[in-house]
């Protein structure tokens, strides 16, 4: 392709109905990744039984392609300004369905394990080079009304995703959560095949294999770490020590490379971009943030509050309402308002909201839950879009590939980042908070002394014993849950200084 014809078609730009139904088809290709997460995640329980393997082996199968899904993400970014990102989003989508149906027909853990890491690694493509796709048909004044349709396809999979998962396994089978990809993605290929503008960079960048490998190494082993640490008991375990060396001396060398290299694996001028930078960190955070609660509040629903599985998916799937009502008209708004303000606006609310949770007990009245739910979808959608759009607002276009494949990475990053985190930080709090009051439960302390206990509750007997550690096991778990909301709640307010690093973008572009 000459230079000339390459020009025009980075100008071509779809309009009216166009634009619209290609705004639809870059939607649909990152919503089947997100969508297969949530929906495999509920259904490992189902999994486990039919495939006859432990819940430590069929952890893998979320493992495995989360494995794959940080590894090869910045991959996907570095090779598309050699062969384009039209082909490589039509690629990673036919594979990506092609392993779905796979996974599905899948008999053995082996097997599906194997699909599944497949499929994590052209699953990495979906979304940077879709994103950055959906920023090429828009003008730079309009990025605030794409990040807003973006974000209504990127937050309907985790929010929606449980809930329409907890349906499938209890009704269909856990192989349906695998087959459902097929319609969309089938979708999604055939709309991007003809409506999304094949647009190639003029220059094309050399691809460093080294910096490539010690980047895969050092992601491969924080991504293991993060996501079986728990299960492992983190620094306990000599595997979790070893990779922790691995992945510090892998990303050591990837530095020295990059710091010496003629051509680095990653360009660095994309991190001289102080809005990318900030935008990542914020961007990181709100992984953090989202995954962290949405792994916390359905087992807090359903083991504090005695919600059903699938109960406990519909009232968190008012979260999802407020995020996809409020994200088309907060990217409208970024058009005449400061990103930075919206953020602050997002990010106390976020903060808020997650202190409420926190005040919560074992009465809890769903309308109360619901509405403080939605909000919180409100919050999102005012944090995460102006964040993408604030990004890359000042980004050259020829970055944008590469930029789109780290911000990806590192949500993903963060998001494995806030799963571990806060469930750990679950997990013990519950047992120190158990043995803090399980010091309390003697025929010595007064209190006990002189209450009428319940007779199921005799401190002479065994079984009255095990019915107050049951009781003094869910209070322990009640109090940690409150800690855990309110430590989120704190993460999100310390974080807030890194709106004053970002800059205005209305005056950048007008500069």
């Amino acid at each position: 392709m000459s230079a000339a014809v390459a020009t025009a078609s980075a100008e071509f730009r779809p309009t009216g109905l166009r634009l619209k139904l290609t705004t639809v088809a870059l939607i649909l290709a990152p919503l089947i990744q997100v969508f297969d997460t949530s929906l495999i995640a509920v259904a490992l329980i189902h999994m486990q039984g039919s495939l006859s393997a432990t819940q430590d082996q069929v952890a893998w199968v979320l493992t495995s392609y989360l494995i794959a899904l940080a590894v090869m993400t910045p991959f996907w970014g570095a090779i598309s300004s050699r062969f384009g990102r039209k082909p490589l989003l039509l690629v990673s989508i036919f594979g990506f369905i092609v392993c779905s149906l796979l996974c599905g027909t899948s008999d053995t853990l082996t097997e599906i394990l194997v699909y599944r890491f497949v499929q994590g690694m052209f699953g990495a493509a979906l979304i940077p080079l879709s994103q950055s796709s959906l920023l090429s048909v828009y003008r730079r004044e309009d990025f605030g009304v794409a990040m807003g349709w973006w974000g209504v396809g990127i937050m309907f999979g985790p929010v929606f995703g449980p809930t329409l998962g907890a349906y499938i396994t209890e009704y269909f089978s856990w192989r349906w959560a695998f087959y459902l990809n097929l319609p969309i993605g089938l979708m999604a290929f055939l709309m991007i095949a003809i409506l999304v503008p094949r647009v190639r960079n003029r220059t094309p960048r050399a691809f460093n294999y080294f910096g490539f490998a010690m980047l895969a190494i050092t992601i491969a082993s924080v991504q293991f770490i993060l996501d079986r640490g728990e299960r492992l008991d983190w620094y306990d375990s000599p595997t979790v020590i070893i990779l922790t060396l691995v992945a510090a001396g892998a990303f050591w060398v990837f530095i020295v490379n990059s710091l010496t290299s003629k051509i680095p694996f990653v360009d660095p001028a994309i991190f001289r971009d102080k809005n990318y930078v900030s935008g990542i960190v914020l961007r990181v955070l709100f992984g953090v943030v989202l995954f962290g609660s949405v792994v916390l509040l359905p087992p807090f629903l359903q083991n504090q509050g005695g919600y059903p599985l699938i109960d406990s998916g519909i009232i968190l799937a008012a979260r999802g309402g407020g995020a996809m009502a409020s994200a088309l008209l907060v990217g409208y708004l970024l058009k005449f308002v400061d990103p930075r303000k919206v953020i602050f606006v997002g990010m106390l609310i976020a903060a808020t909201t997650m202190w409420q949770f926190s005040n919560f007990t074992q009465d809890i009245e769903i309308v109360s839950i619901m509405v403080v739910s939605f909000i919180q979808g409100i919050s999102f959608s005012c944090f995460v879009i102006p964040v993408n759009t604030a990004a890359f607002s000042s980004m050259a276009p020829e970055h944008r590939d590469a930029g789109t494949s780290f911000y990806s990475l590192l949500n993903n990053i963060g998001r494995s980042l806030g799963i571990a985190l806060f469930v750990s930080y679950l997990a013990r709090q519950t047992q120190a908070n158990h043995a803090l009051l399980g010091e309390k439960v003697t025929q010595f302390n007064d209190a006990v002394r002189h209450l009428e206990l319940p007779q199921v509750w005799d401190l002479e007997s065994t079984a009255g014993l095990r019915a107050i550690n049951r009781v003094v096991n869910q209070q322990a778990e009640l109090i940690a849950y409150i800690d855990d909301f309110r430590l989120i709640a704190v993460v999100i307010v310390v974080c807030m200084p890194v709106l004053l690093v970002m800059r205005n973008p209305h005056k950048t572009a007008a500069a």
